[in-house]
């Protein structure tokens, strides 16, 4: 009598899941529209974007191009990566400066320094000259009250701008991408993970990121609550005096707005022991911009901002 061993059971994780989620959503909007682009920063979050968007399609290229906007105020570890990644993969990267817009006259430079509220009007112009229909985006509901608002397939008017009164029911992971000529749709796949499954995935899948993420020696000085890097943005002022410290960053945008946490998390294995024990959300410890207002962030992405 022939014995036959059973097929071991497949007990997926809730990386797995999410994994699963996110491969769908690339999958869908590659059926769906014509020009699609991700949202490429260099911060962990996009950094895992792109991971899975090559998962998605492997082995066949990715069949999206990349889109930064860049403040001219970004880390240079940051940019490194960027470049170095898409090189490493064979990617189109669409760039669009905001020097650019300040240098003719389409923007005006804010006292402050900070350019993140400054990127809405690039990245409207680059979604509308390059005809993009489809924009992929790193936000997580997890991260900020108006994030929580947005459905996985974000639909954006003729302008740019989001209205929560058009959001489209997702029931049974179903995405509606109908959009009129001239709107376009931005989407999430990474909506339902958060700041520990980010990192949790990014130890599971060996992914490398920008040494910014881990505990380092860095200058910095005090400001708003906050451990800014001093730059050429306009900080420190003569008030605010440097120090070095171990630090890390939990999130990255805009050197005038993005703040560090002390930290000696040097390996992967501490940082998601620090976040486990966190209380507060990274973009909520330490981004200056969401705190300009209550409403900062969702007034923003009313006027097209990501």
């Amino acid at each position: 009598m022939t014995t036959v061993t059973p097929t071991p059971l497949f007990h997926p994780t809730h990386l797995d899941a999410l994994e699963a989620e996110s491969v769908h959503i690339f999958r869908e909007v590659a059926g769906e529209f014509e020009r699609p682009t991700i949202l490429f920063s260099g911060g962990k979050d996009s950094i895992v974007m792109l991971h899975l968007a090559l998962k998605a399609f492997w082995p066949a290229p990715v069949p999206f191009s990349l889109l930064h906007v860049d403040t001219g105020h970004n880390f240079p570890e940051v940019i490194e990566y960027r470049d170095r990644v898409v090189a490493e993969h064979g990617l189109t990267l669409h760039v669009a400066h905001v020097q650019d817009f300040i240098d003719d006259g389409r923007l005006v430079e804010r006292p402050d320094g900070t350019r993140n509220p400054l990127q809405t009007v690039p990245l409207l112009d680059a979604i509308e000259r390059n005809r993009f229909d489809a924009v992929f985006g790193g936000g997580r509901r997890d991260e900020e009250k108006a994030r929580a608002k947005e459905r996985v397939f974000s639909l954006r008017d003729e302008f740019g701008a989001w209205d929560p009164r058009r959001q489209r029911p997702e029931l049974w992971s179903l995405y509606n991408g109908k959009h009129a000529v001239g709107e376009h749709v931005r989407v999430f796949p990474l909506s339902n993970w958060t700041e520990l499954d980010v990192w949790q995935y990014i130890e599971r899948e060996k992914i490398e990121l920008p040494e910014i993420y881990y505990a380092h020696e860095r200058d910095v000085f005090a400001r708003g609550g906050m451990w800014l890097t001093a730059g050429e943005w306009g900080g420190p002022k003569e008030h605010e005096p440097t120090e070095r410290r171990m630090i890390r960053y939990r999130t990255v945008g805009d050197m005038s707005c993005t703040g560090a946490v002390d930290s000696d998390a040097v390996a992967i294995a501490d940082v998601i022991a620090e976040i486990a024990a966190s209380r507060l959300t990274e973009r909520g410890a330490t981004r200056a911009d969401d705190k300009l207002s209550e409403a900062a962030m969702e007034d923003r992405k009313r006027e097209g901002y990501f």
